[in-house]
């Protein structure tokens, strides 16, 4: 889904989270177009309305292609900001270490924030060790997959975890709608990207500017989950949004609108 203005300076491409697709933008594009900006919300391989199924993207490169190639075809000169949700943290991550020129800003909204010296999976074995004693993916199922790297697992997002853990304050319809197209995904933790601790670097993913949005009603990523990334990365801005569950877009899409058009005016 690209919604374009060509007087518009700025470029925000918005990549979404595990199992979801560019649809959960939806009013974040609506609300930035109206500001006069250019907006590019893509759907990872095997997400949203992508046509290729789970078990048929091997890496985690092949998932985040969608991104790579669309910033890779940005014009000469023009600068990005690339905003990613939860788990999309990690796809903008790997492209601004192999595009930093491209990129005037990363966003990370509730999101899996890698750092450098450390390889990118860990956020997200940290999340599984905070939460998994409390039984926080409730209803979600594990689903066994095979794909050109071979044997590996697959999440589908469960009905009831979705309506208390991630858009427990959006609106009744966009629960609904989450509920109708989230589709299965994969974390590829075991994949040789994730576990590179040498991929990330100070020189190309370290020199980009990083804004972290803490969505301070997330039930699925706690506040204090979200600030130790920060802690991990010294120098990233830090925004708040009061009353965001892990669905900030859905949840305060007016607020988020806010800050980004705020983050793009700041970093030209």
């Amino acid at each position: 889904m690209e919604i374009s203005s060509s007087s518009s300076k700025k470029h925000f491409i918005l990549v979404h989270g595990l199992c979801h697709g560019a649809w959960c933008w939806y009013r974040v594009v609506a609300a930035l177009r109206a500001a006069g900006h250019r907006t590019t919300a893509l759907d990872m391989a095997a997400s949203g309305a992508h046509p290729a199924r789970v078990d048929e993207v091997g890496t985690f490169e092949e998932y985040s292609r969608p991104l790579l190639d669309a910033v890779a075809a940005a014009a000469p000169g023009e600068r990005l900001v690339l905003v990613g949700h939860s788990h999309g943290g990690l796809s903008v991550a790997l492209t601004m270490e192999r595009f930093p020129d491209k990129v005037a800003a990363a966003v990370f909204v509730a999101a899996a924030m890698p750092c450098v010296g450390k390889h990118m999976g860990v956020p997200t074995e940290e999340f599984m060790r905070r939460t998994a004693p409390e039984g926080l993916l409730m209803d979600c199922e594990m689903v066994a997959i095979n794909n050109s790297q071979g044997s590996g697992v697959a999440i589908n997002l469960g009905p009831t975890f979705l309506a208390q853990k991630y858009y427990q304050q959006s609106p009744a319809e966009d629960l609904a709608l989450a509920k109708m197209l989230v589709r299965p995904g994969n974390q590829f933790m075991d994949d040789p990207v994730m576990k590179d601790e040498s991929l990330l670097t100070n020189d190309n993913y370290g020199s980009v500017k990083k804004v972290y949005v803490i969505a301070k009603a997330d039930s699925s990523s706690p506040e204090e989950m979200q600030r130790w990334m920060v802690a991990m990365s010294p120098g990233t801005d830090v925004e708040e949004i009061a009353g965001a569950d892990h669905a900030v877009m859905n949840s305060k899409p007016r607020e988020l609108c806010d800050i980004l058009i705020k983050i793009a005016n700041k970093y030209e």
